[in-house]
């Protein structure tokens, strides 16, 4: 089954035809929300609104782990991520769509992994590749079905928020090779990992980067 997470400005579906909305209890706490099932094209599809339903969770306080732990829970094997971000690179515009396939952390403070704890295992799981190829691929081809244009790869910046960047900061994410940068990609991405859940990105351009604009 299909997962949806939703970013600033995706806090639900239109075309999803709502069967039930679950309230999730996990060992990690309360998701964002309640999960939403459904159907899309006779298709079954849960939603998730990252940053709640009124979006009143901040990007350092989402709790990653709940969410990701109720979507495994509740049967997902796939998961898409949406999510806001500001372009670097200075051919991604405002309103242009990016499927990233590499990811930079400059976050702190996150809760960021399953295994911890005075019983679990130490466990390093290989993150070389951050998205699932597969999951990449689909998305890839789902926009080329519908004529929507797409960018194949790039590097996403994941900083801690809440507040934006300074115009100095987004300079070194560039040294560094980023090409855009938001606050959700971290440690969701990991996280997927951890749970062995196919996980993949959609980037949207909301405006330029610090100083780039």
């Amino acid at each position: 089954m299909l997962a949806v997470i939703g970013g600033s400005g995706l806090s639900q579906l239109a075309e999803l035809e709502v069967r039930q909305r679950k309230v999730a209890r996990t060992p990690f706490g309360e998701p964002s929300g309640p999960l939403t099932l459904g159907t899309i094209g006779g298709r079954a599809l849960v939603f998730l609104a990252r940053h709640g339903y009124g979006h009143t969770i901040a990007p350092h306080q989402v709790n990653y782990r709940a969410n990701l732990w109720a979507l495994k829970e509740l049967g997902v094997e796939r998961v898409v991520s949406v999510a806001s971000v500001g372009g670097i690179r200075a051919d991604l515009k405002p309103g242009m769509l990016l499927v990233p396939d590499q990811i930079l952390d400059y976050t702190w403070g996150r809760a960021a992994t399953f295994f911890e704890g005075a019983e679990a295992q130490v466990t390093h799981v290989d993150f070389t590749e951050p998205y699932a190829a597969l999951e990449r691929g689909r998305i890839l081809a789902a926009a080329s079905a519908c004529g929507e244009a797409i960018v194949d790869g790039g590097v996403y910046a994941t900083t801690q928020g809440p507040r934006l960047e300074t115009a100095a900061e987004i300079t070194r994410l560039e040294r560094d090779g980023a090409d855009v940068v938001g606050m959700t990609g971290m440690p969701e991405a990991a996280l997927a990992r951890e749970l062995d859940l196919s996980y993949a990105a959609i980037a949207v351009v909301a405006n330029q980067a610090a100083g780039r604009g």
